[in-house]
């Protein structure tokens, strides 16, 4: 008589209250959907600007906390889709709505030639050339005279009241054109953002996911049991390139004015989203919603003390790289073992009832 014991193996992403947390974060969308209902326009302009930095962050955040690609240059396709989008409408005559959706073509098309010269560089030279590229594009917008060359220009009068959706939003909530054209910004900025996380989310679950992090851990390894790191990052940066441009047309369109300098801003496109992937979390797609968040409560309170406000940003980000070099959700993660988007992967067995084999029966 011979006993085995069986034993099935699983691989699960589910974590510690992950279902509860999809359907908070269900109400939550809901919420956000419904805000425009009661809100101010000040209010609505607000967290128009915390949707708009939340995709560029979850975008830097695809790059670096997934990829290993840091990138200090996608100020690049901020710009450039942002150009584009007024382009459209003001050199094409398309609807702003139309011409956001531009924005994202075109920055995905400058990212393929871009990517084919950044990823020949390593490291410290990888940031140094995004930041590179994005001046050289900085410099070419700038010699743009039909979109008011460097001193930038705005868009045609009554093209944002004229966009599709706004008079709708206009007659239904009773609301004045400029105040209802925010409201249709507020709301693409939010299915933006949550298509967005929606997108990283299952690109994470994957088996692409899990190739780029076997490509960030170990090139060579991943390499060697069938993924090819050029495909997986070149995908990863063409992704992130066409989001950032879509974010960056619709940052635009609701500004209505754009300008070279502004519009390829370093500290405003690409300091400030690192900061708050930085602060939240890198590597997790909840650090950079809490890095948000804090850093627009941060320049709430601080916007009004000049370069001190910078100074204590930088602060900031130094403590908590010192004391929670995981951000504030990794510390918050690892006390409580709470995910709301799971995404590791765990490999658990369960032991089934031994077997007897060869034992007399009757």
């Amino acid at each position: 008589m011979t006993d085995h014991a069986s034993s099935s193996w699983t691989v699960s992403t589910r974590a510690r209250g992950s279902t509860a947390a999809m359907v908070l974060l269900a109400g939550v969308v809901l919420l956000a959907f419904s805000v425009p209902f009661f809100a101010s326009r000040a209010i609505i302009q607000d967290l128009f600007f915390i949707l708009t930095m939340l995709v560029l962050a979850q975008c830097w955040n695809l790059l670096a906390g997934y990829a290993g690609l840091v990138s200090v240059g996608q100020q690049a396709f901020v710009g450039f889709g942002a150009y584009a989008m007024f382009a459209g409408v003001s050199l094409i005559g398309l609807d702003p709505l139309a011409a956001i959706a531009l924005g994202g073509v075109a920055a995905l098309v400058l990212a393929v030639p871009t990517a084919f010269f950044v990823f020949r560089l390593q490291g410290a030279y990888f940031a140094i050339g995004t930041w590179v590229i994005a001046e050289v594009v900085r410099l070419s917008v700038a010699q743009w005279k039909a979109l008011g060359g460097g001193t930038g220009t705005s868009l045609p009068s009554g093209a944002t009241r004229d966009m599709v959706g706004v008079r709708f939003v206009a007659d239904w909530l009773g609301v004045r054109g400029p105040q209802a054209a925010d409201i249709v910004c507020y709301w693409l900025a939010l299915v933006l953002a949550v298509a967005t996380i929606g997108l990283i989310y299952k690109l994470l679950r994957s088996k692409a996911g899990l190739g780029l992090a076997a490509v960030r851990d170990n090139r060579e390894a991943a390499r060697s049991v069938g993924v090819d790191p050029l495909w997986t990052k070149s995908f990863v940066y063409l992704v992130a390139a066409m989001v950032t441009g879509l974010a960056g047309a619709l940052i635009y369109v609701q500004k209505a004015r754009i300008s070279p300098d502004a519009a390829f801003s370093v500290p405003d496109w690409t300091a400030y989203v690192i900061f708050i992937v930085v602060i939240g979390g890198i590597g997790t797609i909840e650090g950079p919603i809490v890095g948000v968040i804090v850093f627009f409560i941060l320049q709430s309170l601080l916007a009004d003390y000049g370069s001190w406000y910078l100074m204590v940003l930088g602060l900031i980000g130094i403590v908590i790289m010192l004391f929670a070099p995981r951000g504030l959700w990794g510390l918050f993660a690892d006390r409580t073992g709470i995910q709301l988007f799971p995404i590791r992967r765990i490999l658990a067995g369960r032991q089934t009832t031994p077997t007897t084999e060869g034992a007399p029966h009757g």
